[in-house]
């Protein structure tokens, strides 16, 4: 064991690791028995490949790259393909990312290319399908339609519609059928129940977000493959519903927050409004719809419900609707994401743990084995590196819990002078309606096995923990979420765990602007790096797309009522505050939050003498996906550090140039 200061030690743990290591595998599903998922791939250009796993135990790439199973609808996108056995084989329907046409393609076929099924638009961004549903006795695919009609990032529709797998719409938008009326603003895909007579879907308006309030849909389905007039069964402006299925009895299960928690109903056997809770507790079995298709719970044919739940984590388990009794999968795992299947006795999801990357998982209901089935998760260096996490509770201002997660310095064969208290980074989660998971991450073990100590804080607004939690931020963006932040970060100091002249603060997106906000409004934190942000409140809500148009009349409040606390807030119009050096990340191709935001805020910077470092990276959206993009990122943070906390990093990475 050498004794070396803190953010100095060696660690096989670097960026190009870290990087390799990003992203989690999402959107299960079975195929003829075979479990399907996507996963990323940071180093073939950040594309989303499609994976299959062979009944010999192989997993094989459905598509070869450049194929991108990736869907835009909505910007975040969602759940973009959907498979069905037949006895010649597989067939496959996907959107690409590159022209977000829909495809067909049969993987037992390789020798025949996936063929368009939907057409090219060059109107604003554009058609786009997600959350597409294999009807092949209609010839048809049902899903999520998309469709731009000008040039500006609001001049948008969404409908319910039927796309010909014959490829007769491949060039013509007309033979494209539109199931749902366009009444509402945002739609999920259909849910057809059973016998085929009815579907559910959920949806939702401006200014509302779909955890704000949504309304669960049903139309009948006429024989013809059109709808009937939808009534709505449950939801309203203050009441979520995240999911929809049918159980195989024909009645349908709902997650619904209605309680101040999203817990699950299920409808009486008439198919009325009145609902019954299956097991009411205070936790979730769902959460914020930031992709349509997102899935936390999965009915089984033997009428049991495989449900992901908790409350500041969740677990998988097994609910029992006649007793309400929920028996959760034994295994390592402590998180599970929102996406579940099942087949048979059989469920499919995805899990991680402190130890372990997000992994697919197989549990088998009939003798509650869970087992690893895909992308699973294999130590690229000794664990001993791995940091070792604490789930702590903090107070704030009146006393109000904070949920952090405390990861200090951590490395086998170092540690610090007994006089030295180690730097500490607060990571402030995206969002900001969203909440940053306890599992292995290599870029937090990229610091923390340095001698850097990260805290993720889970500040007011997160999901995970009640109605109540998330509407702590309500007209609150900007100071509950920095209020938090600073007080875990000042605690953390106070009880000698870090050091208070190196406190540091870094985000993305939301996260990005509680990152800026914090260093115009404190002085709590030597420095910080600022991740495609948004910066300019007032300019945001018409340069920003279109789900997150209306966000602010929830976070900061309505503009037109008060404009000037969009201006107060806003670290444009406050960068004259700012005095520690930053790093600001963006990438030139983010609609979410465009390049624009940043361009306006280094303006204000300029010749004021703040040390500070601007990289912008092109072919990168909201989100960095590709290897070296990733690369360049940790390493210029970790200069900034190196730099402003005095670490000896002995040349390991290249030093981040600070202008003034």
């Amino acid at each position: 064991m050498q004794t070396r200061a803190y953010g100095s030690w060696p660690s096989p743990i670097d960026a190009e690791l870290a990087a390799s290591h990003d992203g989690a595998p999402g959107h299960v599903g079975f195929v003829g028995g075979e479990a399907w998922w996507t996963e990323p791939r940071p180093t073939e250009g950040g594309r989303r490949a499609l994976v299959r796993r062979l009944p010999d135990g192989e997993e094989r790439s459905v598509l070869p790259a450049p194929w991108n199973v990736r869907t835009r609808v909505v910007e975040y996108g969602g759940r973009a393909w959907t498979g069905a056995d037949r006895p010649e084989g597989p067939l496959l329907v996907f959107a690409d990312f590159a022209d977000q046409r829909l495809y067909a393609y049969e993987p037992d076929a390789p020798d025949t290319p996936p063929r368009p099924l939907t057409p090219v638009s060059a109107v604003g961004g554009g058609l786009r399908w997600a959350d597409p549903l294999l009807c092949p006795e209609r010839g048809e695919v049902w899903c999520v339609l998309e469709e731009f009609t000008g040039d500006g990032p609001t001049d948008v529709r969404r409908v319910i519609a039927a796309v010909p797998l014959d490829g007769s719409a491949a060039d013509d938008r007309g033979a494209v059928r539109e199931l749902s009326d366009g009444t509402h603003r945002f739609v999920t895909g259909p849910r057809l129940s059973p016998d085929g007579t009815r579907a559910a879907w959920i949806a939702w308006d401006h200014p509302r977000m779909p955890w704000d309030g949504t309304e669960l849909l049903v139309a009948e389905v006429r024989e013809d493959g059109t709808f009937g007039t939808p009534r709505t069964l449950a939801g309203g402006p203050d009441e979520s519903i995240a999911q929809v299925e049918w159980a195989h009895d024909g009645r349908l299960l709902y997650a619904s927050d209605r309680t101040g928690w999203w817990n699950l109903y299920r409808t009486a056997p008439d198919g009325g409004a009145v609902a019954e809770p299956l097991c009411p507790r205070e936790e979730e079995f769902a959460g914020p719809l930031w992709q349509i298709g997102l899935s936390w719970f999965a009915p089984l044919d033997s009428g049991l419900v495989a449900v992901v739940h908790g409350k500041g984590a969740t677990s998988l388990g097994i609910l029992d609707p006649e007793t309400g009794e929920v028996v959760d999968a034994a295994g390592p795992w402590t998180e599970w994401s929102a996406t579940v299947a099942a087949d048979g006795p059989r469920v499919l999801g995805v899990a991680a743990s402190p130890r372990s990357a997000y992994e697919v998982v197989e549990l088998d209901t009939g003798t509650g084995r869970a087992r690893v089935v895909g992308a699973a998760h294999d130590d690229p260096v000794h664990p001993t590196y791995y940091p070792e996490p604490h789930i702590r509770t903090f107070y704030g201002p009146a006393g109000r819990e904070i949920h952090a997660h405390i990861y200090p310095p951590h490395n086998p064969g170092h540690i610090a002078p007994d006089d030295q208290l180690p730097p500490y980074v607060v990571w402030a989660h995206g969002g900001p309606t969203g909440r940053s998971p306890l599992v292995l991450d290599l870029a937090i073990a990229y610091f923390t096995s340095r001698g850097i100590g990260v805290a993720e804080v889970n500040y007011g607004g997160s999901t995970g923990y009640g109605r109540a939690y998330r509407n702590r931020l309500r007209e609150q963006w900007g100071i509950a979420d920095v209020d938090d932040c600073a007080a875990v970060a000042l605690a953390l100091a106070d009880e000698g765990t870090a050091d208070r002249s190196r406190l540091a603060i870094r985000g993305g997106s939301a996260g990005g602007w509680t990152t800026a906000v914090s260093l115009a409004g404190t002085d709590v934190y030597a420095c910080g790096t600022i991740i495609y942000p948004v910066l300019d409140l007032t300019a945001f809500a018409s340069e920003t797309h279109d789900l997150e148009s209306q966000y602010l009349e929830s976070l900061v409040g309505p503009l037109a009522e008060v404009p000037g606390r969009y201006a107060e807030r806003s670290p444009v119009e406050r960068a004259e505050r700012i005095t520690t050096p930053f790093l600001l990340l963006q990438g030139l191709d983010d609609v979410v939050c465009p390049p624009a935001q940043s361009e306006r805020f280094l303006a204000k910077m300029e010749g004021r003498g703040v040390p500070h470092a601007y990289i912008a990276f092109e072919g990168e959206g909201h989100g960095f996906r590709r290897s070296d993009t990733m690369v360049r990122a940790l390493e210029a943070e970790l200069s900034l550090y190196a730099q402003v906390f005095r670490l000896d990093l002995a040349g390991r990475v290249p030093t981040l140039e600070l202008a003034k």
